[in-house]
């Protein structure tokens, strides 16, 4: 297996995401021997289980902008399961069209290592509050070797985004920087991060102002133009960029070929310089 052919798909947990669709286009992708490993999230999964254990949801907005959910040790239980839940979910649907895929969370054989962020800050009434007992992390090394043995036997691993303290202690880690850090640990060809939009937009309620290319240069605008949940896919694409990943593309997940749309450049192509 020839790291440089490696894909690395990161599909968001949204239910307006084609899950059919993307899974028709693993399976094509897998029959011309195209090397993939699948991220996943659980956010939609997540915000449903939650409601039906009556856990309360708490969104929280960064000082520099980015939108979480805020885990303490109730709301990360609810994740873990739903997590747990997706991750059987795509293998089943992968392994009914044929594609031997593997489900794994960052937790085995300590492929994610993560720092414990036990406090974060939340932007709320124009004042930052410090938020004591979270439970999320940010991903500091990557364990490569049974990611490695699996695509080398033409095997689809299918990760969910949970990591692992010094301490041992399981954290949500987020899927986009996650898949952005294993393409770069893995020497990937192509990162490709799903979503329900076109790609980056200029203007979110306008998809002609669609963002085609981006040199790493232009981060700075790219994180001012995103909103919301766009920010961490937009800082992700970056990050692999800049670690050696050819390119990033920020691609619809609703699209009838999302996949393949995608590695035909459809969507926000980030590359280290600008065509």
């Amino acid at each position: 297996m020839s790291a440089r052919r490696l894909q690395v798909v990161k599909v968001g947990g949204g239910r307006t995401l084609r899950r059919e669709a993307i899974v028709a286009d693993i399976a094509e992708l897998t029959r011309q021997q195209r090397p993939l490993l699948m991220v996943h999230g659980a956010g939609a999964a997540t915000t449903e289980l939650a409601a039906a254990l009556q856990v309360p949801v708490r969104m929280i907005v960064s000082p520099s902008g980015h939108q979480s959910r805020y885990c303490d040790r109730a709301t990360m239980d609810v994740y873990r399961t739903a997590v747990a839940g997706e991750n059987a979910a795509w293998v089943e649907a992968l392994q009914r069209a044929g594609v031997n895929a593997v489900g794994l969370t960052g937790l085995d054989g300590r492929m994610l290592r993560a720092r414990h962020k036990k406090s974060v800050r939340s932007v709320e009434e124009g004042k930052v509050r410090l938020l004591h007992g979270d439970h999320t992390g940010v991903v500091e090394a990557v364990e490569t070797g049974l990611l490695q043995a699996l695509l080398a036997q033409g095997v689809v691993p299918v990760v969910a985004p949970l990591g692992i303290s010094e301490e041992g202690v399981a954290l949500n880690v987020d899927g986009d920087r996650v898949a952005a850090s294993l393409a770069a640990a893995l020497g990937a060809s192509a990162l490709l991060l799903l979503s329900d939009v076109p790609g980056l937009l200029k203007d979110l309620h306008d998809p002609e102002s669609l963002v085609p290319f981006l040199g790493i240069d232009d981060r700075e605008a790219a994180m001012g133009w995103a909103q919301g949940r766009m920010k961490k896919k937009v800082l992700a694409a970056f990050e692999a960029v800049a670690a050696g990943v050819l390119e990033a593309i920020l691609a619809d997940g609703r699209a009838n070929h999302p996949l393949l749309g995608a590695s035909a450049g459809r969507g926000t192509v980030v590359r280290s310089v600008t065509p």
